[in-house]
Protein backbone atom coordinates (compact mmCIF):
# COMPACT_ATOMS: atom_id res chain seq x y z
CA UNK A 1 0.00 0.00 0.00
CA UNK A 2 1.80 3.18 -1.16
CA UNK A 3 1.48 6.36 0.69
CA UNK A 4 0.03 7.95 -2.22
CA UNK A 5 -2.88 5.55 -2.51
CA UNK A 6 -4.08 6.21 1.62
CA UNK A 7 -4.62 10.17 -0.12
CA UNK A 8 -6.40 9.32 -3.18
CA UNK A 9 -8.94 6.62 -0.53
CA UNK A 10 -9.63 9.79 1.56
CA UNK A 11 -9.90 12.23 -1.04
CA UNK A 12 -12.62 9.77 -2.87
CA UNK A 13 -14.22 9.73 0.86
CA UNK A 14 -14.92 13.22 1.22
CA UNK A 15 -15.41 13.90 -2.59
CA UNK A 16 -13.15 16.59 -2.51
CA UNK A 17 -9.62 18.20 -3.79
CA UNK A 18 -9.59 20.96 -1.08
CA UNK A 19 -7.89 20.78 2.20
CA UNK A 20 -9.10 18.08 4.34
CA UNK A 21 -8.99 19.02 7.91
CA UNK A 22 -8.70 15.83 10.66
CA UNK A 23 -12.30 16.62 12.76
CA UNK A 24 -14.43 19.69 11.09
CA UNK A 25 -17.86 20.42 12.77
CA UNK A 26 -21.09 20.25 11.17
CA UNK A 27 -24.30 22.28 11.32
CA UNK A 28 -27.11 21.48 9.29
CA UNK A 29 -29.78 21.56 11.87
CA UNK A 30 -31.24 23.94 14.13
CA UNK A 31 -27.64 25.80 14.80
CA UNK A 32 -28.53 28.98 13.55
CA UNK A 33 -32.21 29.29 15.25
CA UNK A 34 -31.33 28.64 18.22
CA UNK A 35 -28.70 30.65 18.65
CA UNK A 36 -30.38 33.65 16.91
CA UNK A 37 -33.64 32.72 19.27
CA UNK A 38 -30.59 33.05 22.52
CA UNK A 39 -29.63 36.93 20.91
CA UNK A 40 -33.10 38.19 20.45
CA UNK A 41 -33.73 36.63 24.11
CA UNK A 42 -30.96 38.60 25.73
CA UNK A 43 -30.24 35.70 28.18
CA UNK A 44 -26.89 35.45 26.14
CA UNK A 45 -24.75 34.44 29.29
CA UNK A 46 -25.22 31.72 31.90
CA UNK A 47 -28.71 32.05 32.68
CA UNK A 48 -31.04 30.89 29.50
CA UNK A 49 -33.39 28.44 29.01
CA UNK A 50 -31.09 26.52 26.68
CA UNK A 51 -28.33 25.46 29.24
CA UNK A 52 -31.23 23.34 32.03
CA UNK A 53 -32.57 21.99 28.03
CA UNK A 54 -28.58 20.91 27.28
CA UNK A 55 -28.55 19.14 30.39
CA UNK A 56 -32.02 17.57 30.68
CA UNK A 57 -30.58 16.23 26.93
CA UNK A 58 -27.33 14.77 27.84
CA UNK A 59 -28.88 13.06 31.04
CA UNK A 60 -31.45 11.28 28.77
CA UNK A 61 -29.15 10.22 26.29
CA UNK A 62 -26.43 8.81 28.65
CA UNK A 63 -28.12 7.78 31.41
CA UNK A 64 -26.59 10.20 34.00
CA UNK A 65 -28.73 10.61 36.89
CA UNK A 66 -27.51 14.51 36.82
CA UNK A 67 -25.06 15.94 34.29
CA UNK A 68 -23.41 20.06 34.45
CA UNK A 69 -22.79 21.94 31.98
CA UNK A 70 -19.45 23.81 32.50
CA UNK A 71 -17.31 26.53 29.86
CA UNK A 72 -15.23 23.61 28.57
CA UNK A 73 -13.98 19.86 29.08
CA UNK A 74 -11.14 20.85 31.50
CA UNK A 75 -13.22 22.34 33.50
CA UNK A 76 -15.71 19.79 33.72
CA UNK A 77 -12.73 17.32 34.37
CA UNK A 78 -11.63 19.90 37.54
CA UNK A 79 -14.73 19.95 38.64
CA UNK A 80 -15.20 16.29 38.90
CA UNK A 81 -12.26 15.83 40.55
CA UNK A 82 -13.00 17.75 43.18
CA UNK A 83 -16.05 16.38 44.01
CA UNK A 84 -14.04 13.26 43.82
CA UNK A 85 -12.07 14.81 46.87
CA UNK A 86 -9.07 14.91 45.16
CA UNK A 87 -6.68 17.08 47.67
CA UNK A 88 -3.65 19.24 47.40
CA UNK A 89 -0.44 16.85 47.40
CA UNK A 90 -2.46 13.45 46.33
CA UNK A 91 -1.41 11.32 43.76
CA UNK A 92 -3.57 10.46 41.17
CA UNK A 93 -3.22 7.07 38.50
CA UNK A 94 -3.59 8.18 35.13
CA UNK A 95 -2.33 7.48 31.43
CA UNK A 96 0.57 9.27 29.80
CA UNK A 97 -1.13 8.27 26.65
CA UNK A 98 -3.62 11.15 27.00
CA UNK A 99 -3.89 14.77 25.85
CA UNK A 100 -2.46 17.26 28.06
CA UNK A 101 -5.80 18.54 29.44
CA UNK A 102 -5.95 15.58 31.74
CA UNK A 103 -3.07 15.95 33.49
CA UNK A 104 -3.23 19.99 33.34
CA UNK A 105 -6.71 19.15 35.56
CA UNK A 106 -4.93 17.26 38.19
CA UNK A 107 -1.78 19.89 38.30
CA UNK A 108 -4.28 22.38 39.16
CA UNK A 109 -6.31 20.31 41.68
CA UNK A 110 -3.03 20.60 43.69
CA UNK A 111 -2.63 17.02 42.85
CA UNK A 112 0.44 14.78 40.72
CA UNK A 113 0.04 12.07 38.28
CA UNK A 114 0.96 8.43 38.65
CA UNK A 115 1.88 7.19 34.76
CA UNK A 116 0.37 3.74 34.21
CA UNK A 117 0.72 1.69 30.43
CA UNK A 118 -2.50 1.54 28.64
CA UNK A 119 -4.31 -1.44 27.07
CA UNK A 120 -3.54 -2.61 23.50
CA UNK A 121 -7.38 -3.90 23.43
CA UNK A 122 -8.86 -0.16 24.05
CA UNK A 123 -5.40 2.50 24.30
CA UNK A 124 -6.90 3.46 27.49
CA UNK A 125 -5.62 3.03 31.26
CA UNK A 126 -4.67 -0.97 31.61
CA UNK A 127 -6.43 -2.28 34.56
CA UNK A 128 -4.17 -5.06 34.79
CA UNK A 129 -0.76 -2.39 34.73
CA UNK A 130 -2.69 -0.29 37.41
CA UNK A 131 -3.38 -3.42 39.49
CA UNK A 132 0.46 -4.36 39.27
CA UNK A 133 1.76 -0.76 39.76
CA UNK A 134 -0.23 -0.71 43.38
CA UNK A 135 0.68 -4.00 44.18
CA UNK A 136 4.27 -3.01 44.01
CA UNK A 137 4.26 0.54 45.32
CA UNK A 138 1.57 0.82 47.15
CA UNK A 139 -0.59 -0.14 50.52
CA UNK A 140 -4.64 -0.16 51.97
CA UNK A 141 -4.00 1.66 55.40
CA UNK A 142 -7.31 2.96 57.35
CA UNK A 143 -7.71 6.20 55.51
CA UNK A 144 -7.07 4.79 52.01
CA UNK A 145 -3.88 3.94 49.41
CA UNK A 146 -1.26 5.30 50.04
CA UNK A 147 1.97 5.33 48.08
CA UNK A 148 4.55 3.18 50.15
CA UNK A 149 7.94 5.74 49.26
CA UNK A 150 6.41 8.60 49.53
CA UNK A 151 3.33 8.24 52.46
CA UNK A 152 1.48 10.46 50.01
CA UNK A 153 -1.94 9.32 49.51
CA UNK A 154 -3.89 7.94 46.05
CA UNK A 155 -6.68 9.03 45.35
CA UNK A 156 -8.55 8.54 42.06
CA UNK A 157 -7.88 6.28 39.27
CA UNK A 158 -8.65 8.84 35.92
CA UNK A 159 -9.01 6.67 32.67
CA UNK A 160 -8.92 8.43 29.23
CA UNK A 161 -11.46 6.87 26.32
CA UNK A 162 -8.90 7.13 23.92
CA UNK A 163 -10.50 8.49 20.79
CA UNK A 164 -13.82 7.65 22.27
CA UNK A 165 -12.71 3.68 22.58
CA UNK A 166 -14.37 3.07 26.12
CA UNK A 167 -11.59 1.13 28.35
CA UNK A 168 -12.26 -1.93 30.25
CA UNK A 169 -14.42 -0.37 32.80
CA UNK A 170 -15.45 -3.23 34.61
CA UNK A 171 -12.10 -4.50 35.25
CA UNK A 172 -10.87 -1.09 36.11
CA UNK A 173 -13.55 -0.49 38.84
CA UNK A 174 -12.38 -3.72 40.60
CA UNK A 175 -9.31 -2.31 40.70
CA UNK A 176 -10.58 0.33 42.48
CA UNK A 177 -12.39 -1.36 44.69
CA UNK A 178 -9.89 -3.53 45.77
CA UNK A 179 -7.17 -0.27 46.54
CA UNK A 180 -10.12 1.52 47.74
CA UNK A 181 -9.92 4.01 45.05
CA UNK A 182 -12.23 6.66 43.34
CA UNK A 183 -12.76 6.44 39.35
CA UNK A 184 -13.35 9.77 37.15
CA UNK A 185 -13.69 8.66 34.01
CA UNK A 186 -12.12 11.25 31.08
CA UNK A 187 -15.07 11.19 28.98
CA UNK A 188 -14.22 13.88 26.55
CA UNK A 189 -13.57 12.55 23.23
CA UNK A 190 -16.22 9.57 23.91
CA UNK A 191 -20.04 11.05 23.74
CA UNK A 192 -21.81 8.44 22.28
CA UNK A 193 -19.76 5.63 22.97
CA UNK A 194 -21.10 2.43 25.31
CA UNK A 195 -19.92 0.13 27.12
CA UNK A 196 -21.51 -2.72 27.58
CA UNK A 197 -24.92 -1.25 26.73
CA UNK A 198 -23.57 1.91 29.37
CA UNK A 199 -22.66 5.31 28.20
CA UNK A 200 -19.52 6.14 29.02
CA UNK A 201 -18.83 8.82 31.81
CA UNK A 202 -21.30 7.06 33.81
CA UNK A 203 -19.73 3.79 35.36
CA UNK A 204 -17.48 6.04 37.38
CA UNK A 205 -18.57 8.24 40.65
CA UNK A 206 -18.10 11.28 38.11
CA UNK A 207 -17.45 11.47 33.97
CA UNK A 208 -16.11 14.52 31.73
CA UNK A 209 -17.26 15.39 28.59
CA UNK A 210 -16.17 17.99 26.18
CA UNK A 211 -17.67 19.79 23.37
CA UNK A 212 -14.78 21.41 22.09
CA UNK A 213 -14.72 22.30 18.19
CA UNK A 214 -13.19 19.25 16.87
CA UNK A 215 -15.66 16.62 19.26
CA UNK A 216 -18.34 14.55 17.70
CA UNK A 217 -20.84 17.44 18.44
CA UNK A 218 -19.81 21.40 19.84
CA UNK A 219 -21.18 23.86 21.66
CA UNK A 220 -17.75 26.05 20.15
CA UNK A 221 -16.24 25.35 23.94
CA UNK A 222 -18.09 23.82 26.60
CA UNK A 223 -17.83 20.36 28.69
CA UNK A 224 -20.26 18.53 31.00
CA UNK A 225 -19.71 16.83 33.92
CA UNK A 226 -21.64 13.43 34.63
CA UNK A 227 -22.63 12.55 38.04
CA UNK A 228 -23.50 9.60 39.81
CA UNK A 229 -26.59 10.36 41.77
CA UNK A 230 -29.14 13.17 41.54
CA UNK A 231 -27.29 14.80 45.26
CA UNK A 232 -23.73 14.86 43.92
CA UNK A 233 -25.61 16.65 40.81
CA UNK A 234 -26.65 19.44 42.69
CA UNK A 235 -23.86 19.83 44.37
CA UNK A 236 -21.88 20.11 41.56
CA UNK A 237 -23.80 22.90 39.70
CA UNK A 238 -24.03 24.44 43.02
CA UNK A 239 -20.05 24.58 43.21
CA UNK A 240 -19.12 25.49 39.17
CA UNK A 241 -21.73 28.22 39.74
CA UNK A 242 -19.54 30.35 42.23
CA UNK A 243 -21.67 28.48 45.11
CA UNK A 244 -24.43 31.11 45.41
CA UNK A 245 -27.26 30.38 47.60
CA UNK A 246 -30.37 30.51 45.91
CA UNK A 247 -31.82 34.19 47.01
CA UNK A 248 -33.82 37.16 45.25
CA UNK A 249 -31.10 39.89 45.23
CA UNK A 250 -28.88 39.22 48.28
CA UNK A 251 -25.15 37.50 47.25
CA UNK A 252 -23.94 34.93 49.56
CA UNK A 253 -22.13 32.08 48.87
CA UNK A 254 -21.06 29.01 51.50
CA UNK A 255 -17.94 27.68 49.71
CA UNK A 256 -15.14 28.53 47.85
CA UNK A 257 -16.77 27.62 44.15
CA UNK A 258 -15.89 27.98 40.47
CA UNK A 259 -17.04 30.36 37.89
CA UNK A 260 -17.56 27.53 35.33
CA UNK A 261 -21.01 27.86 34.26
CA UNK A 262 -21.45 27.55 30.14
CA UNK A 263 -23.34 30.19 28.85
CA UNK A 264 -26.45 29.99 27.10
CA UNK A 265 -25.50 30.99 23.75
CA UNK A 266 -23.41 27.61 23.73
CA UNK A 267 -25.61 25.57 24.92
CA UNK A 268 -28.17 26.86 22.53
CA UNK A 269 -25.82 25.49 19.89
CA UNK A 270 -25.52 21.88 21.94
CA UNK A 271 -29.36 21.64 21.84
CA UNK A 272 -29.25 21.91 18.18
CA UNK A 273 -26.32 19.50 17.87
CA UNK A 274 -28.16 17.21 20.28
CA UNK A 275 -31.01 16.83 17.77
CA UNK A 276 -28.21 15.13 14.98
CA UNK A 277 -26.01 13.64 17.71
CA UNK A 278 -27.42 9.95 16.02
CA UNK A 279 -26.94 10.66 12.38
CA UNK A 280 -23.58 11.93 12.97
CA UNK A 281 -23.10 8.57 14.70
CA UNK A 282 -24.11 6.83 11.88
CA UNK A 283 -21.96 8.83 9.54
CA UNK A 284 -18.84 8.30 11.80
CA UNK A 285 -19.36 4.56 12.32
CA UNK A 286 -20.03 4.06 8.16
CA UNK A 287 -16.29 6.10 7.63
CA UNK A 288 -14.45 4.10 9.98
CA UNK A 289 -15.92 0.88 8.32
CA UNK A 290 -14.37 2.11 4.87
CA UNK A 291 -11.12 2.86 6.65
CA UNK A 292 -11.36 -0.53 8.13
CA UNK A 293 -11.88 -2.56 4.74
CA UNK A 294 -9.60 -0.76 3.06
CA UNK A 295 -6.45 -0.73 5.41
CA UNK A 296 -7.28 -4.56 5.86
CA UNK A 297 -5.20 -4.99 2.62
CA UNK A 298 -2.02 -3.80 3.77
CA UNK A 299 0.30 -3.61 6.54
CA UNK A 300 -1.26 -0.87 8.17
CA UNK A 301 -3.46 -1.84 11.08
CA UNK A 302 -6.85 0.24 11.58
CA UNK A 303 -7.51 0.77 16.00
CA UNK A 304 -11.07 -0.91 15.92
CA UNK A 305 -13.83 -0.54 19.26
CA UNK A 306 -13.03 -2.99 21.55
CA UNK A 307 -15.69 -6.31 21.23
CA UNK A 308 -17.40 -5.24 24.87
CA UNK A 309 -18.30 -1.45 23.11
CA UNK A 310 -19.86 0.83 20.62
CA UNK A 311 -17.42 3.49 20.10
CA UNK A 312 -18.33 6.64 18.41
CA UNK A 313 -14.86 6.34 16.56
CA UNK A 314 -14.15 10.27 17.12
CA UNK A 315 -10.80 10.15 15.63
CA UNK A 316 -9.77 6.93 13.68
CA UNK A 317 -6.35 5.87 13.66
CA UNK A 318 -4.02 3.48 12.05
CA UNK A 319 -0.97 1.48 13.17
CA UNK A 320 2.16 2.33 11.16
CA UNK A 321 4.70 -0.66 10.60
CA UNK A 322 7.21 1.41 11.58
CA UNK A 323 7.87 4.62 13.38
CA UNK A 324 9.52 5.34 9.55
CA UNK A 325 6.68 4.78 8.00
CA UNK A 326 4.10 6.75 10.18
CA UNK A 327 6.73 9.74 9.27
CA UNK A 328 6.67 9.87 5.93
CA UNK A 329 2.60 9.03 6.12
CA UNK A 330 2.47 12.38 8.07
CA UNK A 331 4.60 14.18 5.51
CA UNK A 332 2.84 12.73 2.26
CA UNK A 333 -0.35 13.44 3.40
CA UNK A 334 -0.17 16.96 5.32
CA UNK A 335 1.94 18.16 1.94
CA UNK A 336 -0.84 16.70 -0.30
CA UNK A 337 -3.80 18.82 1.41
CA UNK A 338 -4.92 15.87 3.88
CA UNK A 339 -4.64 16.39 7.49
CA UNK A 340 -3.51 13.68 9.81
CA UNK A 341 -1.37 13.94 12.78
CA UNK A 342 0.31 11.74 15.50
CA UNK A 343 -1.22 11.08 18.71
CA UNK A 344 -0.18 13.46 21.65
CA UNK A 345 3.57 13.03 23.41
CA UNK A 346 3.36 10.85 26.36
CA UNK A 347 2.77 12.78 29.43
CA UNK A 348 6.39 12.15 31.42
CA UNK A 349 8.22 13.76 28.08
CA UNK A 350 6.55 17.50 29.37
CA UNK A 351 8.68 19.72 31.13
CA UNK A 352 6.07 20.05 34.19
CA UNK A 353 5.39 16.30 34.37
CA UNK A 354 8.92 14.96 33.94
CA UNK A 355 9.06 14.08 37.36
CA UNK A 356 6.08 12.44 38.30
CA UNK A 357 6.00 8.44 39.46
CA UNK A 358 5.46 6.11 36.45
CA UNK A 359 5.38 2.91 35.78
CA UNK A 360 6.36 0.53 32.80
CA UNK A 361 4.78 2.13 29.67
CA UNK A 362 6.01 -0.09 27.07
CA UNK A 363 2.66 -0.13 25.22
CA UNK A 364 1.98 3.54 25.60
CA UNK A 365 5.44 3.99 23.95
CA UNK A 366 4.86 1.68 21.13
CA UNK A 367 2.39 3.56 19.90
CA UNK A 368 3.25 7.43 20.67
CA UNK A 369 6.22 6.17 18.36
CA UNK A 370 3.54 4.29 15.67
CA UNK A 371 0.28 5.54 15.41
CA UNK A 372 -1.63 8.38 13.20
CA UNK A 373 -5.02 10.43 13.45
CA UNK A 374 -6.97 10.42 10.26
CA UNK A 375 -9.54 12.55 8.63
CA UNK A 376 -12.68 12.01 10.85
CA UNK A 377 -15.24 14.39 10.15
CA UNK A 378 -18.60 12.95 9.58
CA UNK A 379 -19.09 11.56 5.86
CA UNK A 380 -22.31 12.25 4.19
CA UNK A 381 -24.06 8.68 3.45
Amino acid sequence: MSQASIVEFVRELYQTNDFIPLHAPKFDGNEQKYVLETIQSTFVSSVGKFVDEFEKKIESYTGSAKAVATVNGTAALHASLYMAGVQHGDFVITQALTFVATCNALYHMGAEPIFVDVSPISLGLCPKAVDEFLTQHAIVTDTGCMHKQTKRPIRAVVPMHTFGHPVELDELIAVCRKWNLTLVEDAAESLGSFYKGKHTGTLGDFGAVSFNGNKIITTGGGGMVLCKTAELGAHTKHVTTTAKVPHPYEFYHDEAGFNYRMPNLNAALGCAQMEVLEQYLIEKRELASRYQDFFAKGDFKFVVEPEYAMSNYWLNAVICPSAQARDTLLKQTNESGVMTRPIWQLMHRLPMFKNAPRGELTQSEHIEMHLINLPSSPISI
